[in-house]
């Protein structure tokens, strides 16, 4: 199995690269090392490798930042895509694509499933639909996977950001009415290693867009009142702060956040048998944050 991976020194890219080192005939690359927004060296590097499937794990995250930086987003969350999925459908290699639970309008009852309306609310998740569409258009053999909530032990993330706040602070604020599937990237990592050797072993394939996220379904509140249980349990902090629920409203940002970011992902399940992340799992390793 000839693996490409764009974006390596991202939170999911670094978990692909721990997990398939020794494992895959791999080229793994940065930003520095491969700019997905260059077509003509996107063409090169793929020409030159030949991968069975490349996996994209390069965006732009940045979701505030994105409202003045819409140029630069759609470059990269779009533009990159679309240029890999046409090298890889070039050598009739598949692509697997990252992409995110922003492309909702995260107004619905319910967990979304692949089927419900997009309707992005900013400039990211715009960016990231141009991205799944252009990579279905481009390429035959492609999966895009949704996912939310991400977090790892690499990489700048919500766990890190509350443990860091815990140590300082006695008491913290955490919005309690947006709801999502916390994510562990060593999970999506797994899954799009699964679905890697699903389709380089010759087996049918039903390409398309899937949900990956992590169960059970929280608010930020609940994750962050989860993480500094797991921290306390773990003695990486001394004591748990103070937690308040906020609204929304009370904590403004540029970009509007989906207040509905449940993924639904039977759709995975039913196909690879692929099940959610666990991600109360993953912070039963959090010493390593």
């Amino acid at each position: 199995m000839k693996i490409l991976i764009t974006g390596a020194n991202g939170q999911v890219g670094q978990a692909l690269v721990n997990k398939l080192q020794g494992n895959a005939e791999l080229l793994a690359v940065t930003r520095e090392q491969l700019d997905i927004t260059n077509e003509a060296k996107v063409q090169t590097q793929v020409q030159a490798f030949l991968p069975d499937v490349i996996i994209n794990a390069a965006a732009y995250t940045a979701v505030d930042k994105a409202e003045q930086e819409q140029e630069l987003a759609h470059q990269i969350n779009a533009a990159g895509p679309e240029f890999l999925a046409k090298a890889a459908e070039s050598i009739n290699a598949a692509l697997l694509h990252i992409s995110t639970d922003y492309v909702f309008a995260g107004d619905k009852q319910g967990s979304y499933s692949e089927l419900d309306k997009t309707n992005p609310q900013g400039a990211y998740g715009a960016s990231k639909l141009a991205g799944e569409k252009a990579v279905a258009a481009c390429c035959q053999k492609h999966i895009i996977l949704r996912t939310a909530w991400v977090f790892h032990e690499n990489g700048a993330n919500f766990v890190k950001t509350m443990l860091r706040l815990g140590k300082e602070r006695d008491s913290l604020g955490i919005v309690g009415d947006q709801f999502g599937g916390p994510t562990y990237a060593g999970d999506i990592a797994e899954a799009l290693i699964q679905i890697a050797q699903h389709i380089t072993s010759g087996q049918p394939t039903s390409y398309g867009i899937y949900h990956f996220a992590g169960m059970p379904h929280v608010s930020w509140f609940e994750f962050a009142s989860a993480i500094f249980d797991a921290a306390v349990k773990h003695q990486v902090i001394d004591k748990k702060p103070q937690l308040n629920a906020i609204s929304t409203a009370e904590f403004p940002t540029p970009a509007k956040r989906p207040a509905n970011s449940k993924l639904n992902c039977e759709k995975i399940q039913r196909e690879f048998g692929i099940t959610p992340s666990n991600w109360r799992n993953a912070l039963e390793r959090i010493e390593d944050y």
